[in-house]
């Protein structure tokens, strides 16, 4: 790529590292100054120059006194560039994930899959860093790009051969994913989300194409998960780039869903692929893991995987933290799952994904997040009451909002459900009034292991609390 004009400084430096955060910058360090939402980098490059910063990237206009100006229109891609350059080699396979939901889950799977071939495999997003035999977590989706770029070079360091990364439309729109070789990329579903940061449904759209327009390889492959009224789009584009195309589910042509049979623990897939068919039980239930499923599948295969065998496979993989996680089962019987679905689609699906194995009532707990889209807030109401029997909102991760208004909000599209404020309470009321043959989800935080209210971040685990609750 082009890197803009290189003014004052001494150009024989010794790069020592790489920062966005001029409170980390030492003697030898290229530091990126980028204007942010909140924050403005630019602010303070007189402070990274005297903790000893080398150079600075940053836009052409930027006065930098005092070291070298890497003067770049688009500094965050400059910077991502030679950034990867420094904490390179990387793992030989890496592959990306995008879309609204899923996400977590179709990284995870792609890791383990990996694992059963045989490969020493990492997995990079919410979860954390996740490998055979450990998880680090990172605290974002998407960490910033020294951080995504360091922590790949260190997998490669540990033997780590292949890696799968959620790549999230903040991640991609602030090239926090740039200067990895990426071999493959699947995209998994399109709907309303983090409007707040994008604006409207356009540009959140545009965000996550970036993969497959941007980062996937040219020469990579494009998973995509045929059955999403978006997932058109992302074909179209694959093909215009020339990138192989895999396409997965219903109306996919690669690997084809041509029967999906729920049970008590899982679920009985039929798949065609290549001429040949395949039958497996999935020991995950719902639609969208089985979805989830198959996209791991197609990242697989598009990055040298056997069909058969990695078919075969998905009988063995495990369930992914927060994501139809059952936590507990109530002494009535009642099974309770926690899932991390926190937008009006992932609540309809999640809920989708319960009804059939429910022979009573299906009770759903959840809320909805503050400082962060509004607008998706009286939708998610609409849709746990058009789906649950029993409807309890609550808090979530309130953030600086108040509570109460967040659940007005929510309650609009609920008008019918029980209100309770406290979290912990609210999960004991669906626990207390589970009979047999009901099941409890509780929604919204998954795999969280705390809950923000103001400033603070309050120690909060749902399956903890959910299994304290049921004792």
């Amino acid at each position: 790529m082009r890197l803009g004009a290189l003014t004052g400084g001494g150009e024989s430096a010794v790069v020592t590292g790489f920062a966005i955060d001029h409170r980390k910058v030492a003697p030898g360090t290229i530091f990126g100054a980028f204007q942010g939402a909140r924050v403005n980098g630019e602010d303070f490059i007189p402070a990274a120059v005297k903790a000893g910063a080398v150079a600075i990237v940053a836009r052409p206009e930027v006065v930098v006194e005092g070291a070298l100006h890497i003067a770049d229109d688009n500094p965050r891609e400059a910077f991502a560039a030679l950034a990867a350059k420094f904490f390179a080699p990387f793992p030989g396979t890496a592959v990306a994930v995008t879309g609204t939901n899923g996400k977590t889950s179709t990284v995870e799977m792609t890791r383990q899959l990996w694992r059963m071939a045989g490969y020493h495999a990492a997995s990079i997003g919410t979860l954390g860093v996740t490998t055979s035999d450990e998880s680090v977590s990172t605290g974002l989706t998407t960490p910033d790009v020294v951080t995504f770029l360091s922590n790949v070079a260190g997998l490669a360091r540990e033997g780590v051969t292949h890696v799968a990364f959620e790549a999230s439309s903040h991640g991609l729109s602030q090239y926090r994913t740039e200067g990895l070789p990426v071999r493959a990329a699947a995209f998994t579903n399109l709907s309303r989300d983090h409007l707040d940061y994008h604006g409207d449904m356009a540009a959140y759209f545009h965000a996550k194409l970036r993969l497959f327009a941007d980062v996937l390889a040219a020469d990579g492959t494009a998973v995509v998960w045929a059955d999403d009224p978006n997932s058109p789009r992302v074909e179209e584009l694959a093909r215009a780039r020339g990138n192989r195309l895999i396409t997965v589910g219903e109306h996919g042509e690669t690997l084809r869903l041509v029967g999906r049979d729920p049970s008590l623990l899982g679920q009985k897939l039929t798949i065609e692929a290549g001429g040949s068919t395949y039958q497996v039980m999935l020991p995950l239930i719902g639609a969208y893991q089985a979805a989830n499923a198959l996209t791991a599948a197609g990242l697989v295969i598009a990055t040298g995987g056997d069909v058969a065998a990695t078919i075969a496979n998905l009988a063995r993989l495990q369930p992914v933290r927060g994501r139809l996680e059952r936590a507990v089962i109530t002494k009535s019987g009642a099974p309770v799952y926690v899932d991390y679905a926190h937008t009006p689609d992932a609540l309809e699906a999640a809920i989708a994904a319960l009804k059939p194995h429910t022979q009573g009532r299906l009770i759903l707990m959840f809320g909805a997040g503050g400082d962060r889209d509004t607008g998706k807030r009286e939708p998610m109401g609409r849709a746990a009451a058009a789906g649950a029997d029993v409807v309890i909102v609550s808090d979530d991760n309130p953030r600086s909002e108040d509570p109460a208004a967040i659940r007005a909000e929510v309650l609009k599209g609920a008008p019918d459900a029980i209100e309770i404020g406290g979290r912990r309470e609210a999960i004991a009321a669906a626990i207390a009034m589970a009979e047999a043959g009901d099941i409890v989800l509780l929604a919204g935080k998954g795999h969280e292991q705390g809950q923000i209210v103001g400033d603070r971040i309050l120690p909060f685990d749902d399956v903890g609390v959910a299994r304290e609750c049921a004792a």
